[in-house]
């Protein structure tokens, strides 16, 4: 069974903040093995907003890939979602990046 590891790339108080408040990040990376895969996060509320507000302007709304939601926008509720969804090998559906480079402090 591979290890997964998951990272974001502002990883700051106030990054996490702003992900709480605006219900949305981008910057999510999930390592399983030597597979990588981004992941863009949504709660339900923003998920919602950009829906009717892209419908209204453009008649329809363009998911964003790998697109998964949370009941909050947290590291914590993140981390938990991701662990179910790889234990339901979500991310063998899912096409992996190339290579990407990850600052950490581990």
């Amino acid at each position: 069974m591979s290890s997964i590891k998951i990272y974001v790339e502002d990883d700051s108080e106030l990054a996490n903040f702003e992900a709480l408040n605006k219900g949305f990040r981008s910057d999510v990376y999930v390592e399983i093995g030597q597979l990588r895969y981004k992941l863009a996060v949504h709660d339900i509320v923003r998920l919602q907003q950009d829906v009717q507000s892209e419908y209204e302007n453009y008649g329809y709304y363009e998911v964003y890939p790998n697109l998964i939601i949370v009941k909050e926008v947290t590291i914590e509720e993140i981390t938990q979602t991701v662990t179910h969804l790889y234990q339901c090998h979500f991310f063998e559906h899912l096409k992996p990046i190339n290579s990407i480079v990850l600052c950490t402090d581990n």
